[in-house]
């Protein structure tokens, strides 16, 4: 890495809600961004275009989370845009909102195999870069408020895949903080995306909100916040964390 070469940021779920949320803040704060998204080519775009619009490089792969090779396919692209020093693990689904006893195999595979099979996949690929490049990388992964409260009635079975997601922050930061590699976790709460919609119920950040002591659902630009307070120079010390983004839950 020479000192002009541009810093590059790796976000999974990249172009919708908090994944875009966070590419706006990394492209301001100098990174180069290279972003993955599941399916949906026009909100690609127009992140993207409104990326560089702003002067940001910017590449966007699609890809499923899920498949082995996405996560050597998006840092082989990503550096070449420059060094690869940070990779955020957004992408994530909910399932279908309701009990775990009406849930169906196919959907709650796809839930963990997105959140759980997918972070492990990336988080794997991006350690062994920076561990072969002496490279003192930061990952940040995304789980929620679901991992502590259960979210019985909603989605058990996405509540259990992102309290594994915030074991494998725990356990991975201790495992890798001796090369320099931090590892932290985002819980955001309620956030106001198009998740909810996905889910069956897009209203849903309304019908919670009461719930919340500050009375309001999150947006997704202040959990970007806090995944680039952790990102930054600022957190050099932070490892190993799992950091409440939820108004007070």
């Amino acid at each position: 890495m020479t000192g002009d070469e541009p810093q590059v940021l790796v976000v999974t779920g990249g172009t919708r809600g908090i994944g875009a949320a966070v590419a706006a803040r990394a492209v301001g704060a100098g990174y180069a961004v290279c972003l993955s998204y599941a399916g949906d080519d026009d909100a690609a775009a127009a992140t993207a275009e409104s990326l560089r619009a702003v002067g940001g490089a910017v590449r966007t792969l699609r890809a499923d989370a899920r498949d082995p090779g996405t996560p050597a396919l998006l840092l082989d692209a990503a550096a070449e845009l420059g060094a690869v020093t940070g990779v955020v693990a957004n992408a994530g689904v909910t399932g279908r909102l309701g009990r775990l006893a009406d849930s169906d195999a196919e959907g709650l595979r796809r839930v963990v195999d997105t959140n759980v099979v997918g972070t492990l996949l990336l988080a794997r690929e991006a350690v062994r870069r920076w561990e072969a490049d002496a490279t003192p990388g930061v990952l940040v992964t995304v789980s929620s408020v679901a991992a502590t409260s259960g979210a019985p009635g909603e989605y058990v079975g996405y509540a259990a895949s992102k309290a594994a997601v915030e074991a494998l922050t725990v356990g991975l930061a201790k495992e890798v903080g001796p090369a320099g590699i931090r590892v932290c976790c985002v819980s955001p709460g309620t956030t106001r995306t198009d998740i909810h919609a996905a889910a069956g119920e897009p209203g849903r950040a309304d019908r919670v909100a009461p719930v919340v002591p500050l009375r309001r659902a999150g947006e997704p630009d202040e959990v970007a916040a806090a995944v680039m307070w952790l990102l930054s120079g600022e957190a050099s010390y932070v490892s190993g964390c799992v950091l409440r983004v939820a108004g007070g839950l």
